[in-house]
C-alpha cells in the first residue's frame, strides 16, 4: 500500500499535529474557519493529503545527468488542476525517458513531460489517465517570513506528514548556475524533501521541495533543514510552461560548477563538452571578473554572466591561474540544448517539445 492511500488516518494524525505549539492554528484561523465542523476539516486535510503524489523517472544512461543524479529517481509531486497536471522538482524528470505518478487509488500510471524550467527548478507531468484527485490551490509565498508555521506533505520517503517552522526566506545561489529569489527554509528537515508540498495555514500550497540543507537559518552553528522553491515564482511562468513547454529566453549558460570559500569564487569543477570546458577554464581557477566587472560570489558572478546578453553570447571570464591573471572567453550556450531533455515527451496539445531536441 503507498503511504497515501490512508488520508483519514493522516488525517487524525494531522488534528494530533496541530496540537502542538508550532503549528496549533495550521489549517483553521480565528475567523470562519475556527466554525468548521471535525467532518469538514477532516474532508479539507484529505484532499491536501491526496494532492500529493508519488513520482518515479527513468532516466537513460547516456543522459548528461545520469552520473549525477542517477538513472532511477523518486520523489513527489503535487496536482495542482483538476486535469492530471502535477507540478514537481525538475532533477525528477530532468532527461527522463519515462515518467509515472500514482492515482487516487495509489496505482503508477503513466505522465507526459509537460516543461522544465531551468530557472526556478520546477518541472511539470501531466498524466495520460484521469487521477480522480482533485488539484489544490496555489498560495501566496510572499506572505511566509520567520516563524511561521507550516507542514510538509510528502507521499515517497519516510516522513509523510512533518510540523515545520518557516526559519528564513532568502536568496538561494546554486553551484550549478542556479540562483532562487526569495527561496523558503524550513526546520526541522524531512527526508522525502524532492517534490514534497509545502502548506500554509489556509491549506494551500506555498512551495515545493527543493533539498535537504546544513544552513536553513544562517547562524554560528548549523542549522538543518529543507529549501523550499516559492510557489509565486510558478504563477508568471505557469501558462508559457503549460503552452510551450518553458518560460522567456534562454540565459547564457557556462557548463562551470563553483564554490565559495574564504571570499573566493573557485571553479569546482567544468561540464564535460560544455562551453567552460572548451573556451579553457579548469578546476581550481579562481573567478575574479565577468566582462571586467569584478566577482567574489555564485550570486554576483551570474548576475554579470546574465546580463551579458542571451545564450550565444560571448563571456569575458578573468580568473587567477597559478599566481597570474589570464581572460578568458567563453562562447556561451542554451543548456536547454545541451541536456539531453527527453524528444519524445509531449505537451498537453499533442506538439513534440521540439526544444527539448537535442
Amino acid at each position: 500500500m503507498e503511504p497515501n492511500d490512508h488520508p483519514s488516518r493522516h488525517a487524525a494524525i494531522l488534528r494530533r499535529i496541530l496540537t502542538l505549539p508550532l503549528i496549533v492554528v495550521f489549517f483553521l484561523s480565528a475567523t470562519a474557519q475556527a466554525q468548521e465542523s471535525d467532518a469538514q476539516t477532516d474532508t479539507m486535510v484529505e484532499a491536501t493529503i491526496r494532492a500529493v503524489v508519488g513520482l518515479r523517472s527513468t532516466v537513460p544512461e547516456t543522459a548528461r545527468t545520469a552520473r549525477t543524479l542517477g538513472t532511477e529517481r523518486a520523489g513527489n509531486g503535487i496536482v495542482i488542476d483538476d486535469e492530471g497536471l502535477v507540478l514537481t522538482i525538475g532533477y525528477l524528470v530532468m532527461e527522463a525517458s519515462d515518467i509515472e505518478i500514482t492515482n487516487g487509488r495509489g496505482e503508477y500510471v503513466p505522465a507526459d513531460l509537460v516543461a522544465y524550467d531551468y530557472d526556478t527548478g520546477f518541472g511539470l507531468v501531466r498524466s495520460v489517465s484521469p487521477l480522480g484527485i482533485d488539484g489544490i490551490a496555489l498560495g501566496d509565498s510572499s506572505r511566509l517570513g520567520s516563524g511561521d508555521a507550516a507542514l510538509v506533505i510528502a507521499h515517497m520517503g519516510p516522513d509523510h506528514l512533518q510540523a515545520a517552522e518557516i526559519v528564513d526566506v532568502r536568496e538561494f545561489p546554486g553551484y550549478w548556475e542556479y540562483l532562487l529569489e526569495d527561496a523558503i527554509f524550513t526546520t526541522p528537515p524531512i527526508r522525502g524533501f524532492g517534490g514534497a508540498a509545502l502548506i500554509d495555514r489556509d491549506g494551500s500550497l506555498v512551495g515545493v521541495g527543493s533539498l535537504i540543507v546544513s544552513n536553513a537559518q544562517e547562524s554560528d552553528r548549523p542549522v538543518p533543514g529543507n529549501m523550499f522553491v516559492p510557489i509565486n515564482a510558478l504563477k508568471p511562468i505557469l501558462d508559457d510552461l503549460v503552452s510551450k513547454g518553458r518560460a522567456g529566453e534562454s540565459r547564457p549558460w557556462l557548463g562551470v560548477y563553483t564554490e565559495q570559500e574564504r571570499g573566493h569564487l573557485f571553479v569546482q569543477r567544468v561540464a564535460e563538452g560544455g562551453p567552460a570546458e572548451t573556451a579553457g577554464l579548469k578546476g581550481d581557477d579562481i573567478i575574479i571578473a565577468v566582462n571586467g566587472n569584478p566577482v567574489s560570489d555564485m550570486a554576483s558572478f551570474l548576475r554579470q554572466v546574465w546580463a551579458t546578453g542571451p545564450a550565444g553570447s560571448d563571456v569575458v571570464i578573468t580568473v587567477l591561474r597559478g599566481g597570474e591573471t589570464v581572460e578568458i572567453i567563453v562562447a556561451s550556450a542554451d543548456r536547454y540544448r545541451w541536456l539531453k531533455l527527453n524528444p519524445g515527451s509531449r505537451n498537453t496539445a499533442g506538439r513534440v517539445l521540439h526544444y527539448l531536441a537535442v
